[in-house]
Order: C-alpha cells, then sequence, then structure tokens
C-alpha cells in the first residue's frame, strides 16, 4: 500500500527507493513536497538537493523496474526524431523521443513510473511507447536544447514571413541546372537545411507528407523511415511549390502526379542529384525526393559486399563479349548500384556503353544515358531498337517489364552484345521462371542468359556492436550447419551509440545470390523445368541462395542474426 500523508501520495519511484532504504519516509515525503511546490519531477528535486546523482537514481530505476538504461551522452541529438513530441508535453512530464522503429517509439525518462507521461506520448504519437530509463540532468539539458530547436524552427516559418512569392519569372524560367539558388526566404532555407541534412544523416529519400492536422517530414536511412520534422502546417504549399520549381514541374497542376530532377552542388568535385516525384494526397501533394549520390557506383565492387568467388564469377559474365547479365531483387535493394558498378568497370575509350532507364539515376561521363519517356513514344522497347543502330557493346535496360522490351533484349545478347538488366523477382531461380511467364520461349533465355544475381541490402552493424548470446539450437534454425558453428566466431547484436544515432546499425551491406547459368540448367530450361528444379540444381552445384549468403556475414560480424532474417527468406 502507498502510504498517504499531509495529501501526497508516495509511490512509484519514491516508495521504492523507501523500501530499499535508500530514504526514510519522511525524507521521500518531503522531497515530493519540494517538488510539487517547485513543479519540478521528483528525481529532479533529488538531483538539485545533491543527495543523489543522477546517474545513481538512473541505475536504480532501471534495475528496479526493469527498464533498460540509456546514456543519453551517447546519442546524436540531430539524429532523433523532432517535431514528434510537443515542446510543452516534453517540458511538463520530462520525457523525449529518442528513435522510432516502424509504429514503435522509445521514449527516454528518468521517472519510468510515471505512467501519466507514457499515457499522455501515446495519446499525442498513437505509438507503441517502450520506456527507456536516462539520467535526469543529462534529459534536461536535451530537453531544453529541443526546445531551443523548435523555437528556432517556429521563427523560421513564422506566418507572417511566408508572404514570400516565387517570382513570376523563376516560376516559368528553367533554372541552371548546375546548381541550386539559395535565397533568404524562409522555405528556401529550411528547404536547403532539410536537403543537406539528409546528404549528411546519409538518407536515400526525402518524404514531405501533409495531413488532415499535421505535416511531417521524414528521412529513409539504411532502409528504415524516420520522422526528422513536424514544421508549421502553413509550410507545405510553399515547400511543395519551391521543390517543384526547382525540379522543372508544373507549380500549376496539383492534380496528376509529377516526376521531375534536380542538382544540388556541395562543392566542385561534388554534385548531388535528386529524383522528384509528387502525388496528390486527401489533404495536398505528397513529395519523395530520391538522393542520387554519382559518388556510389565509383566505390568499386569490393565496396558492394560480393564474396570473392560472387565477385570472380560477376566478372567474368559482364566481361564476356555477348550475352545477359540479370539482376533481381525488390525496389531499393540497390540493383541499380551494381549495375552501373559493372558498367563502371566496362566503361572504357574503346566501349560503346548506351542504357535505357526510367529514370537515369546515376550520371557517368562516357556512357550514353536516355530517359524513357512512354508519352512520347520513347518505350524501353523504342530504345533497344534504337541502340542496334547505335553500335553499341554493352546495353544496359533499367528494367525489363513486358515480352517486347524482353525480346529485342535477348535478341541483342544472342547477336554479339553484352546486355544488363533488371527484374523484380524474389530470387535467382525464380527470374528465369518469370522471363518463361512473359512469353520468352526456353531455347532464347537458356541461349542468352548467363548469369543471376539476386540481392538484398542488410543494414551493417556500427561498431559499438557487442557479442550476441545466441542459443545453438537457434542459429541452426537460422540456418546455420553443425560445421558452421565450429565455436571460432560470435554473432554480434546491435547497441547503439552517438556515432550510429542510437540504432546500434551504419550504412548497409550486399547480400547476393550469384547464379551462373551452367549447362545442366540449360538442359532443364529447355526440357521445361520449373523454378524449384532450377533451385535445386543450382544447390547442387554450390551457389548460395539468400538466407546461406545472409548467414556469411552474420559469421563475418558485419550485420545481425535479426537483419538477415528480416530481409532473406528460408
Amino acid at each position: 500500500m502507498a502510504a498517504v500523508t499531509n495529501g501526497i501520495n508516495l509511490a512509484g519511484l519514491a516508495r521504492a527507493m523507501v523500501n530499499h532504504g535508500w530514504l526514510s519516509e519522511d525524507e521521500a515525503l518531503s522531497a515530493c513536497k519540494r517538488a510539487g511546490q517547485t513543479g519540478d519531477s521528483f528525481v529532479t528535486e533529488l538531483v538539485r538537493s545533491k543527495r543523489f546523482k543522477a546517474e545513481q537514481i538512473a541505475e536504480f530505476a532501471a534495475v528496479s523496474f526493469g527498464y533498460p538504461l540509456l546514456d543519453l551522452g551517447a546519442l546524436d541529438a540531430d539524429a532523433m526524431p523532432q517535431g514528434l513530441l510537443d515542446p510543452g508535453l516534453m517540458q511538463k512530464r520530462r520525457v523525449v523521443a529518442l528513435y522510432q522503429r516502424g509504429n514503435k517509439l522509445y521514449v527516454g525518462t528518468s521517472d519510468p513510473t510515471q505512467l501519466q507521461a507514457i499515457d499522455d506520448v501515446k495519446f499525442q504519437t498513437g505509438q507503441i511507447v517502450e520506456t527507456v530509463v536516462v539520467e535526469d540532468d543529462k534529459l534536461g539539458k536535451l530537453i531544453e536544447k529541443l526546445g531551443e530547436a523548435a523555437n528556432k524552427l517556429d521563427d523560421l516559418i513564422n506566418v507572417e514571413d511566408l508572404d514570400f512569392d516565387l517570382n513570376p519569372e523563376e516560376s516559368t524560367s528553367q533554372p541552371d541546372a548546375g546548381s541550386i539558388e539559395i535565397g533568404d526566404a524562409p522555405v528556401v532555407r529550411y528547404l536547403q537545411k532539410i536537403m543537406l541534412d539528409a546528404i549528411n544523416a546519409g538518407a536515400s529519400d526525402i518524404h514531405f507528407e501533409p495531413y488532415e492536422k499535421f505535416y511531417r517530414i521524414r528521412y529513409r536511412r539504411d532502409g528504415i523511415l524516420y520522422e526528422v520534422a513536424q514544421p508549421h502546417m502553413a509550410i507545405k504549399d510553399k515547400l511543395a511549390s519551391r521543390i517543384k520549381v526547382l525540379s522543372r514541374l508544373d507549380i500549376s497542376e496539383k492534380r496528376v502526379p509529377q516526376d521531375g530532377r534536380m542538382k544540388m552542388v556541395l562543392s566542385k568535385s561534388r554534385a548531388i542529384d535528386f529524383r522528384v516525384s509528387t502525388l496528390p494526397t486527401l489533404y495536398g501533394e505528397k513529395i519523395v525526393m530520391r538522393i542520387l549520390d554519382p559518388g556510389s557506383a565509383q566505390l568499386g565492387i569490393d565496396a558492394l559486399g560480393y564474396e570473392p568467388w560472387q565477385k570472380e564469377l560477376l566478372l567474368n559474365a559482364v566481361q564476356r563479349p555477348y550475352g545477359m547479365v540479370l539482376v533481381t531483387g525488390p525496389t531499393g535493394s540497390g540493383k541499380t548500384v551494381s549495375l552501373y558498378t559493372c558498367l563502371n568497370i566496362l566503361n572504357k575509350p574503346d566501349v560503346n556503353i548506351s542504357t535505357a532507364e526510367d529514370p537515369a539515376e546515376i550520371q557517368l561521363p562516357g556512357i550514353n544515358q536516355v530517359n524513357v519517356n512512354d508519352k512520347a513514344g520513347l518505350t524501353f522497347s523504342a530504345a533497344l531498337k534504337s541502340f542496334l543502330r547505335q553500335d553499341p557493346d554493352v546495353i544496359m535496360v533499367g528494367e525489363i517489364r513486358d515480352l517486347e522490351t524482353a525480346d529485342i533484349a535477348i535478341k541483342a545478347a544472342q547477336t554479339g552484345h553484352m546486355v544488363m538488366s533488371t527484374l523484380h523477382t524474389n530470387d535467382a531461380p525464380g527470374t528465369l521462371t518469370r522471363l518463361l511467364n512473359m512469353g520468352v520461349a526456353p531455347f532464347n533465355v537458356a541461349s542468352s542468359v548467363i548469369l543471376i544475381t539476386a540481392q538484398r541490402l542488410a543494414r551493417r552493424l556500427c561498431n559499438c556492436k557487442q557479442p550476441a548470446d545466441i542459443p545453438r539450437e537457434a542459429l541452426l534454425a537460422a540456418g546455420f550447419t553443425d560445421e558452421q558453428l565450429d565455436g571460432s566466431w560470435k554473432p554480434y547484436k546491435p547497441v547503439g551509440c552517438e556515432i550510429c544515432g542510437g540504432t546500434g546499425y551504419k550504412g548497409r551491406v550486399g547480400i547476393y545470390q550469384v547464379m551462373p547459368i551452367t549447362d545442366a540448367m540449360t538442359r532443364i530450361i529447355l526440357k521445361g523445368g520449373n523454378e524449384s528444379d532450377i533451385a535445386d540444381q543450382a544447390k547442387r552445384e554450390g551457389v548460395l541462395d539468400l538466407r546461406q549468403a545472409g548467414l556469411l556475414k552474420v559469421k563475418a560480424g558485419l550485420t545481425s542474426l535479426e537483419e538477415v532474417e528480416a530481409v532473406t527468406n528460408l
């Protein structure tokens, strides 16, 4: 039973400290009374009285109530979810949003027994809330810092300032493709900051999303979406107009989707391209900006994560004079970077390379790149037909979507050209079945395709990783063999630090299934074999499936078992 004295209910953390002999009941009641008079929390009052250090109370609370303990000094405040919690709520309830994963929000507090604070966070965010104990003094400084940042943002997008109008000449003229002009208008400065922060954070996409009662901005970093800001609703139309002007889109058209691109010059040696897509929604235009860094194609094949024998198979295939190499995987799995890495290897003065894409994401000097335009009649198949009259050596097709494109690509591969392309299938054996289902004749598939690689991207563990205690049975169930579990290595788990923003992951590593088409597979295709037959033959020939390839990354300490299980299928 909680003691009630002088109207003060002695419960939660105060009661626990009394029960464990840290405070007498009178001392606890006195501290609660002083906290009520000053409007501070019980923990803040104890720290201010110098009776206990903040870290002592945090450790006690975490152990006593079974919550994880986190050092706020190890977190990057700029990488935390911005605008998710109202500054008033953070100040009143002494809570802060630490990081977000899916619909789960991790909230830091110095007193985990304050259930009303957690309920308020749940009500405001509509998310599942996980409590993390933090030190009260560091929590106070962080709340103050976040509050100052929110005030600066409010000043930046003050409604009176938003009277700034785009110049009529700017809305109709074509901006310089070499740079983004930076003016003094608040919206222009704010957009520039969002874009630069996204680049510095290593984000791949920026989402601008209008809703009925709020407007939010999210970054996709290492494949996961993180909310970074909830600016004032008044800014949404101005931001949309500015982005559309820079992307050469029609700012007066808000009823249909539009696609464009822009370029931001960071220095004389580095420029970042942005692919822009607008989509009319119920409450305004949602805009997604894909960040395209040309430098990603020049990292080299060793940086992508291929195992040594996989790299050798791929390089041998793309350096052959003719044939077809296919890369498969879901959207955002890094197919384009893999293809352009191969193209960059082949990009020499004596090689003529042409690509057809929708649109060209990475621009490389020395490669003839064509943007597909279906409305104008420039389809993949039309571009391919034209390429064959352009004396090509290497042809890259962004995606094989239909039988006509597949037929032309296969004929090009059969007549002395190296053809590379992508398909959306789950794994390498499924790619052959997909081509047959499109209507491509088995003979054409067998005589043209020389290698297929399927891929996924898994988040790479940060250097703060620690060994994970995973039972042997769980490792065997995940796909490891008894021979692999020889005790010479340990799996690692994510921890979280300032460098990785508390997620435990930084960057991504590729997981690949590289399947050369052998004579045995050719015979299976010609006999009408199905996907399962091809997969069985690939296994007999030592081709690793995606799960097995992912487990090698776990064994090497590059990623965690849970990450591999999330991105691959058994």
